[in-house]
């Protein structure tokens, strides 16, 4: 049985100009061990989608479908039971670790202060496992960084102690929205090279939630391609990376910079995001695809399977889509 299976999940939320559909009925699986990366521009719905699961939406927002835990729905779980399962059984790297740390604590209080409160340990014993965490998360000289505030850290720094806290109750499931963002590429690398050997050593699933597909090739078994809060493409990271099957895919992959290219600008996709107040009929991708059709205008695809392991929602032709990738 999987670690985690969420089925037709939804997320609305109601504004004065009427209600926004964040997430568009939604489908993926988790094994133990697995990382899932959930990719796509500002405002696809990723973010939504965790928060979906964590139980962190805004009051405004309203959920449906399921999110099965290890046998557990989850959507919808009081507070109380919610917070049994946050940090103990999943966990969760925010995207700025400036903002999620408390400035005004020290950095070992408020990694102790975790195992006080889900572990129930005492605040010695809690520093202990907060110092040795801070060390398998590569932090030199963890023994003194303890004593230091969060402005003290680089940023790299930063989200190596936001990866330490979530770690620290040993999650089974750990997700991390944007965990490399505004981080220098040397840095990104090597919180990239420690989610995989967090992976590796603990058997943690991840979700890993980015805009960069340069991230996900570098971690990701799985991934999952959203548009206007849509699932576009889903499969394996070599199926994607090497043949993606919906032209959403094709052209985020052609705006990743590469070292051999001699091109001086890069391609993009033309045009912006749909307003979500106001998609139009048939497929969201519509205005923006250089593979439109009549029919694409009037009917949106729908998420069908094809060689077992692998999705996708176009009317396009399958086979020349494949060809030219």
């Amino acid at each position: 049985m999987s670690l985690l299976n969420v089925k037709d999940l939804r997320v609305e939320f109601t504004t004065p100009e009427g209600a926004v559909t964040a997430v568009n009925d939604l489908n993926f699986s988790l094994d133990a061990g697995e990382t899932l990366g959930i990719v796509g521009e500002s405002g696809s719905g990723k973010t939504q989608t965790v928060f979906a699961m964590m139980g962190l939406l805004a009051k405004n927002g309203i959920v449906s479908g399921s999110a099965n835990f290890k046998g557990q729905e989850i959507l919808g779980l009081p507070e109380r039971e919610l917070n049994r399962i946050r940090a103990n059984k999943i966990a969760m790297i925010f995207q700025d670790p400036m903002t999620s740390l408390n400035p005004y604590m020290k950095v070992g209080n408020q990694l102790a202060e975790v195992l006080v409160k889900h572990k129930g340990l005492s605040k010695g014993d809690a520093l202990v496992e907060a110092r040795q965490m801070l060390d398998a998360v590569k932090i030199p000289e963890a023994h003194k960084r303890l004593n230091m505030y969060p402005h003290e850290f680089s940023g790299g720094m930063r989200q190596r102690v936001m990866i330490a806290m979530a770690l620290l109750c040993r999650p089974e499931l750990l997700i991390a929205d944007e965990p490399t963002t505004a981080l220098d590429v040397t840095v990104q690398a090597q919180i990239l090279t420690l989610l995989n050997e967090l992976k590796r050593d603990f058997n943690t699933a991840i979700i890993m939630i980015t805009h960069d597909l340069g991230v996900v090739a570098g971690a990701c078994d799985k991934v999952l391609v959203m548009y206007a809060g849509r699932t576009m493409e889903y499969g394996s990271a070599d199926d994607i990376f090497y043949h993606p099957s919906h032209p959403y895919s094709e052209g985020l992959l052609q705006a990743i910079p590469r070292l051999d290219s001699e091109e001086g600008a890069l391609p993009t996709i033309p045009g912006n995001p749909p307003n979500l107040l106001n998609l139009p009929s048939g497929c969201p991708f519509q205005e923006r695809c250089h593979r439109v059709q009549e029919h694409c205008r009037q009917q949106a695809p729908a998420l069908t399977a094809f060689e077992q392991t692998r999705m996708r929602a176009c009317h396009a032709d399958l086979a020349e889509i494949l060809e030219a990738s």
